[in-house]
């Protein structure tokens, strides 16, 4: 069998730039691998700010057949936070109960989790989830979140995600 392929986006210029390590997208392979059984490659890619090169990576990945595309960085209220806007234009489908989600989770921990713009939708066959950028939110957002996962790529006629039950309990609609 294949190996399934996810795609993670860090959106920021200065980790583009390597001014600083991308702790973020580092936090999101981590976790994947805490999750899932599934054999996985992951394609990572760190990227400025720019919609237009957040858009192109997003569709570049999908053809590579990722199933799942996780963003990190862009999703604030800052001039440059345009990962949402990037995710709404490749995306046929949005899921704006993603990001209800994560905000609701969010703001247990900081008050300032209302200026988050997190979001999630569908771009052909890749889900694509928005992240905040602190790894600790990473891991709280992707908890909440990740149970649908594996149900929502079943629904696209992606591949089958197995993941650790000691880690994440998945839901799946009893046959």
């Amino acid at each position: 069998m294949d190996k399934i392929k996810i795609g993670i986006i860090t959106a920021s210029d200065r980790a583009s730039q390597g001014i600083y390590e991308d702790i973020s997208g580092m936090a999101i392979i981590d976790t994947m691998k805490d999750y899932l059984l599934n054999d996985f490659e992951e394609l990572y890619r760190c990227i400025p700010d720019e919609q237009t090169v957040i858009e192109e990576t997003m569709l570049e990945l999908e053809k590579e057949g990722c199933c799942l595309i996780v963003t990190t960085g862009g999703t604030g209220p800052a001039l440059r936070d345009v990962t949402p806007e990037a995710t709404e234009v490749v995306c046929q489908k949005m899921l704006p109960g993603f990001g209800e989600l994560m905000r609701q989770v969010s703001l247990q921990y900081v008050p300032t989790a209302i200026l988050s713009r997190q979001s999630a939708g569908i771009c052909g066959k890749s889900l694509i989830i928005n992240l905040p950028g602190k790894p600790k939110s990473i891991r709280e957002c992707l908890d909440a979140v990740f149970p649908a996962v594996p149900y929502c790529i079943d629904l696209i006629e992606g591949p089958y995600l197995e993941c650790d039950e000691n880690v994440i309990k998945v839901f799946r609609p009893k046959k």
